[in-house]
């Protein structure tokens, strides 16, 4: 069962670290996050926010636009940064690691489209939309995730 919880409005860039915040703790290996939304919807900031978490604020996160993929990692978490915008073919996911990631990792993936019918069925999606007034992300995913946002199901 799928359920949604509507649109969580982030007005500023503190507002999307506060999201990555909530996020970011209930995270474990074997978890994904889709993160959809046009160039310069929030993407990229929010896994950041999410990395820099996990990892520590000094954390270094470079765009994995050119690489595909930026991995970090530290004795008790691995997470896979990954910007499929360049990938041409769903099956290149495999090429990647892609595959074994989504069981082994935490997983951040923007453009998740390109990844066909091979998203986990268990991830969390977040739909990111530029606004007027700042950002906006629909939330929604399997019930698992629900209790994070007090969500109920369709």
């Amino acid at each position: 069962m799928t359920w949604h919880s509507g649109t969580i409005s982030l007005k500023d860039e503190r507002a999307t670290i506060e999201l990555a915040d909530l996020i970011a703790p209930a995270l474990k290996l074997g978890d994904t996050l889709l993160l959809s939304g046009a160039i310069g919807a929030g993407k990229s900031f929010f896994s950041r926010a999410i990395i820099r978490h996990i990892f520590g604020q000094d954390t270094e996160v470079p765009s994995p636009t050119f690489t595909l993929v930026q991995t970090y990692s530290n004795d008790e978490t691995e997470v896979w940064h990954c910007d499929l915008y360049r990938l041409l073919n769903p099956d290149d996911i495999f090429e990647l690691g892609l595959d074994e990631a989504f069981e082994t990792a935490i997983c951040l993936i923007e453009w998740p489209d390109r990844l066909g019918q091979d998203a986990p069925e268990n991830a969390l999606n977040l739909e990111f939309r530029a606004e007027t007034t700042g950002h906006s992300v629909q939330i929604s995913g399997p019930d698992s995730w629900s209790q994070l946002f007090g969500a109920r199901s369709d």
